[in-house]
């Protein structure tokens, strides 16, 4: 029986329904493990300004793990616990390689998400409908990413990317791991192509976190259901698959859960943390 103390959950497909919704007995099983002394954090894509307010404004949810691992937020105080940003060098280089494919840029930068006008105005062509409020509502406007890659050293956490189709995020990923060999390559959706500094992923950050709060590897349980959670799946001393996870996700999970429609997170934090 392990001793659970940390538990890394990811939003979209996981902790949320279809349909955007934590569902009551997920959140009373949050509610009840945070209760039992567990730290329970959302493990997000997503800058700290974009997690969503229904998960952190549960009581005893202090953390946050966002733009991929590149961060973890004290939530209370804003500040920064684990930073793992590009270096300026690997920051241009993404981005030049990046540019020629055109899609719809999110640049995360010091917890917030910038883009263009240019990058804006595709929203409604590109962005899946159910994500178009949540980057209407998260993103500021630059004139030009590339210059704010250079103002901003030190602070680049993500690049965010959403293509028309599957083919040209190929391309553009074959295109940006050729440049920088070593960047982080992820992705949550079905266009979309997500890039950290080398070594960041969600499993780095979270177990950066764990170190911090003095916690071992097997104290440390994740669940998620895309691409982007493969690495703390795998890093996690317990990684759990939900339902509708992604055959790469299954295969790596040390089991799998319901899906994201029938409480998968409430029957793993019931089962492998309450021990219920």
């Amino acid at each position: 029986m392990q001793d659970i103390r940390l538990i890394g959950l990811d939003l979209d497909g996981t902790v949320f329904d279809d349909a955007k919704h934590i569902s009551p007995r997920n959140l009373a099983a949050i509610e009840a493990a945070v209760q039992a002394g567990i730290i329970v954090l959302p493990a997000t894509g997503r800058t700290a300004t974009g997690v969503p307010s229904a998960f952190t404004d549960i009581p005893g949810v202090h953390y946050a793990l966002t733009s991929n691992g590149a961060s973890v937020v004290d939530m209370r105080t804003g500040a920064h616990i684990v930073d793992q940003p590009f270096s300026l060098e690997d920051s241009l280089r993404v981005y030049d390689a990046l540019k020629p494919f055109g899609g719809v840029f999110s640049l995360f930068v010091g917890g917030k998400s910038y883009a263009t006008k240019a990058d804006n105005d595709l929203i409604d062509v590109l962005v899946p409908e159910n994500l178009r409020d949540y980057f209407r509502k998260t993103r500021i406007e630059v004139p030009d990413l590339r210059t704010l890659l250079q103002q901003r050293v030190g602070e680049v956490e993500k690049f965010s990317v959403m293509y028309p189709k599957v083919e040209l995020r190929d391309d553009a990923w074959r295109a940006v791991l050729a440049a920088c060999p070593d960047v982080e390559a992820t992705t949550s959706l079905g266009s979309n192509i997500e890039l950290n500094a080398p070594g960041v992923t969600k499993g780095s950050g979270l177990l950066a976190l764990a170190e911090k709060l003095g916690l071992r590897r097997d104290q440390v349980m994740a669940v998620g259901d895309s691409g982007n959670d493969l690495s703390m799946i795998e890093k996690a001393g317990l990684g759990v698959a939900m339902g509708n996870a992604t055959p790469e996700v299954l295969a790596a999970a040390d089991v799998t859960t319901a899906d994201n429609n029938h409480d998968g997170v409430a029957l793993a934090i019931e089962k492998y943390a309450l021990h219920r």
